[in-house]
């Protein structure tokens, strides 16, 4: 079996930054475990396959080395840019079916914008906190800690985010698929973010799209506007442009071609 893959930085408009994910165009689906395997080989965070549908329609899915995931934003990013840079799609829109349902994502001269459900974080008693949470972050407490898929931990300043180093031996005591950590933003952003992935064989996520399904709200609120401009401060960092819309945000970010070859199984 021969199949494509595609290398793509995504949420940045140029390599080496952004969040990298394996793109896999299919004409049918292969078995569960050949594409687990190959999630492993790859060893990014995350690999996406698709097959077309339809003209504008098609079905995704996203795995990380070790399991398939039910939402991911940078390889669905990935994904909409190899549909329209590589292969040649029409007009300005597609969908993807996936998991969390069908996701819209419409090309925006050079940004791609994700329609993803929304997800707000509920704030968490006391008693509702895991032990290992606070320590395990490896700097002071967050003001405010909620939880929706993952755990949201909320700062004071951007330069506590920065400064956070995580302690994993606790950490991965969490049984949760990840940990956001933010604050209100600097040089010229409203928030900032990192992601931490309990358990998982990439530690801290780069750029993290499903992460803002839970980041929007909260400072939409917060912050008492609707349209918000993001960055994830890890190493690599990466740039998002937000919009709370109702039960949807919307999530664009550019996104760059590094690798383009043939896996053969």
């Amino acid at each position: 079996m021969k199949f494509p893959l595609y290398w793509v930085d995504a949420f940045t408009p140029k390599v080496f930054a952004g969040n990298p994910a394996g793109v896999v165009p299919l004409a049918a689906w292969p078995a569960d475990a050949v594409m687990q395997q190959i999630a492993f080989e790859n060893g990014l965070a995350e690999t996406a396959f698709f097959v077309r549908t339809g003209a504008a329609r098609l079905h995704l899915r996203w795995f990380t080395p070790e399991l398939e995931m039910d939402l991911c934003g940078h390889a669905t990013l990935a994904s909409a840019f190899v549909v329209f840079t590589q292969l040649g799609q029409a007009g300005e829109r597609i969908v993807f079916d996936s998991l969390s349902g069908p996701l819209t994502v419409t090309r925006r001269g050079a940004l791609f914008e994700l329609d993803f459900p929304s997800r707000p974080a509920a704030p968490l008693a006391p008693a509702q906190i895991p032990p290992p949470l606070r320590p395990g972050l490896g700097g002071p407490a967050p003001q405010w800690i909620g939880k929706a898929r993952d755990y949201l931990c909320v700062y004071a300043t951007a330069d506590e985010v920065r400064a956070l180093r995580p302690d994993f031996s606790l950490l991965n005591q969490i049984d949760v698929i990840g940990i956001i950590a933010t604050a209100p933003g600097d040089g010229g952003v409203d928030f900032v973010s990192r992601f931490f992935c309990p358990n998982c064989a990439v530690p801290e996520d780069p750029v993290t799209g499903s992460a803002h399904c839970t980041l929007i709200p909260h400072w939409a609120e917060r912050l008492g506007k609707t349209t918000l401009h993001a960055r994830q401060i890890s190493a690599r960092g990466g740039e998002l442009f937000c919009e709370l819309a109702g039960d949807r945000v919307k999530i664009a970010g550019h996104a760059v071609l590094y690798l383009r070859g043939e896996i053969e199984l």
